[in-house]
């Protein structure tokens, strides 16, 4: 089972009775946003949550989780790993706390990368609606949608138990082919959608299962630029 759907946290856009002709998706972090969010936002609960202690305690789960990044561990492994210092926590403090983060974060200066926030403004103004597609902590993703007004947030669910976070996944992350499956899903099960009208961003090599599902791919580069995405990778 793969990376299942935030559908339900999100705004339907053909609740009013429209019909899709094509979608937009979009990766949270890096492409639409100047930050990874899971990682700061952890930092953050547990610093307000702990205070000093918890600062300390989360700055060595850090370095922990980049060095086993850096010594090439697969991001999946990473990303769940990630997840787990989660555990024990209260889901419904955790998810107040995200919007707060996410209302105070947003408004600093450069928190939306310009070309992106302007190409899925356009998207939407052509009445293509935004899906966005990560693999951040579930809890920050139909937060983020919301902010920016996209139908449909695809990513992973948290694993709870009464009402507290386990700090497992309900099935893979939402990375590398966990993204090309939930793009496959959703488009599935909409036939009338042709893949090749859709389009999608994304700034990292794990994002091109997403990018080569669909006829308009860009890769946000470093400075923000877009790149077409071609079968075989950038143009």
């Amino acid at each position: 089972m793969f990376a299942e759907r935030l559908d339900r946290e999100a705004p339907d856009p053909e609740a009013g009775g429209a019909r899709e002709t094509a979608v937009a998706f979009c990766d949270l972090d890096e492409t639409l946003i100047d930050c990874k969010s899971g990682l700061d936002f952890l930092r953050h609960y547990f610093v307000q949550r702990h205070g000093g202690d918890g600062a300390r305690r989360i700055d060595a789960f850090l370095a922990e989780l980049a060095d086993h990044a850096a010594r090439g561990g697969p991001r999946e492994e990473t990303n769940r790993r990630y997840h787990r210092a989660w555990r024990g926590c209260p889901a419904e403090a955790v998810s107040a706390a995200a919007h707060a983060w996410y209302r105070e974060r947003s408004r600093s200066a450069g928190f939306y990368l310009p070309a992106t926030l302007a190409a899925l403004r356009r998207h939407q103004r052509q009445g293509i609606p935004v899906v966005l597609v990560s693999g951040s902590f579930p809890l920050l993703l139909p937060v983020a949608a919301r902010a920016v007004g996209a139908a449909h947030a695809l990513g992973a669910r948290m694993e709870r138990c009464a009402g507290v976070l386990t700090g497992e996944l309900i099935g893979p992350p939402a990375i590398g082919e966990g993204k090309r499956a939930l793009v496959r899903r959703f488009l599935a099960e909409r036939p009338h959608l042709d893949p090749a009208d859709c389009w999608a961003y994304g700034d990292h090599p794990s994002d091109l299962p997403m990018l080569q599902e669909v006829g308009h791919a860009m890769l946000v580069g470093a400075d923000g630029s877009h790149a077409p995405v071609v079968a075989g990778g950038a143009a």
